[in-house]
């Protein structure tokens, strides 16, 4: 794998990033008339033509040029299939190729990676081939899920992603507009045009306080779902800002971010803080991490947005996180969101079932290592005796 496309960012491709900021930055303000949004910082600082580019949310279109296109191994078939018909001998922007979804699991971890290297031999060598032919990062069956590889290896504040995978928001939990598509638009990014889209409204979500007791980052999507249900989020960034953001770990935020899809949300996004430089540290990115540090003006609302949201979002939500307990959705749908203390009441009034026969803790849409680690605790207390 090239220096571009290996198991991280280079610090030269997000130095490239951050050069273009003061710029934008000042042109967006210039054009909009107004303070702006981190999410209008990341748009105008990856336009393909800031001078140009859309300012009527939900109506303009704007083409945006993506510093990464990642890709699942179901989804990146029929991507490079229409790659390789452009005749062109290399991607033009870092995309790689992530061997997670056609392991189905069934038996264990072992026996599930053998039985799918198995059933799917002829595809992977396609895909890795093909991968080596065109410059392409390839991540061999086992190597994780797509989404947390990102947020491990590639995801960094102020960048702009788009992926194959419908979880491929998780980025935003590290400051970055990452958007899930479909193989075509993947394909365009690969092949040097921009990505096409229209111009995203904007959906302010304000943090105050700090989760407490057994409510964890999870809880604060879920009480989100309730309040702008599985639609709301349509043809939006949402936003996260607030002193109670900074209180959240990167990991927490990026479940916030990945469980966006639930109400239809473009994206999610969380401001660069002192969480976020931790993450990077932890996983080997201190360099990005000091440069973020140096730019971290830019990569957060200007104040005066945080100050007063109404006049910049097109919809505000005010969360106290001190106040939050922990919250079920459900059933039928995501966004049918009750405090567990309401849930026995709801049960009986309701007709649900009362005894809970399987519980599944699931490494995929809802859950980080955090929830991963609760539940492991829950599950090694002795049993409760009458």
């Amino acid at each position: 794998m090239s220096e571009q496309v290996g198991p991280g960012t280079p610090i030269s491709l997000v130095e490239s990033v951050y050069a273009r900021y003061p710029g934008r930055v000042a042109a967006a303000r210039e054009r909009l008339g107004r303070p702006v949004t981190f999410a209008e910082k990341i748009l105008f600082a990856h336009a393909d033509d800031p001078s140009t580019l859309g300012l009527e949310r939900g109506r303009d279109y704007g083409d945006y040029r993506p510093d990464r296109v990642a890709m699942q191994d179901a989804t990146a078939q029929m991507a490079l299939l229409q790659f390789m018909l452009a005749g062109l001998p290399s991607v033009a922007v870092p995309s790689t190729v992530h061997c997670d979804h056609l392991i189905q699991a069934r038996s264990g971890a072992e026996a599930d990676l053998a039985a799918a290297l198995d059933a799917n031999s002829e595809v992977y060598e396609f895909l890795r081939s093909a991968s080596a032919k065109y410059g392409i990062g390839f991540w061999n069956p086992g190597s994780g899920i797509i989404h947390q590889v990102v947020l491990e290896s590639y995801a960094f504040p102020g960048g702009m992603m788009i992926g194959t995978d419908s979880h491929t928001p998780n980025a935003g939990g590290l400051g970055m507009v990452a958007i899930g598509v479909g193989g075509a638009d993947a394909v365009d990014v690969m092949a040097g045009w921009p990505f096409n889209a229209r111009v995203p409204k904007l959906i302010g979500v304000r943090l105050t306080g700090s989760l407490s007791g057994w409510a964890s980052p999870k809880d604060v999507i879920l009480k989100v779902a309730g309040i702008l249900t599985v639609k709301g989020g349509t043809g939006a960034i949402v936003e996260y800002f607030g002193e109670g953001a900074e209180s959240i770990s990167a990991t927490g935020k990026a479940t916030i971010c990945n469980m966006g899809a639930e109400i239809g949300a473009t994206c999610s996004l969380f401001p660069y803080d002192a969480q976020s430089a931790d993450y990077l540290r932890a996983t080997g990115r201190g360099e990005i991490a000091d440069l973020a540090d140096r730019h971290a003006e830019h990569l957060r609302n200007d104040p005066e947005v945080d100050a007063d949201p109404g006049a910049y979002y097109d919809r505000v939500v005010e969360i106290d996180l001190s106040d939050l307990e922990p919250h079920l959705v459900g059933p039928h749908t995501p966004d049918l969101d009750r405090p567990i203390s309401e849930v026995a009441a709801a049960a009986r009034d309701e007709g649900y079932p009362l005894e809970i026969s399987a519980a599944l803790v699931g490494s995929c849409t809802n859950s980080s290592y955090e929830d991963i680690g609760r539940a492991a605790h829950v599950a090694r207390r002795p049993p409760r005796t009458a």
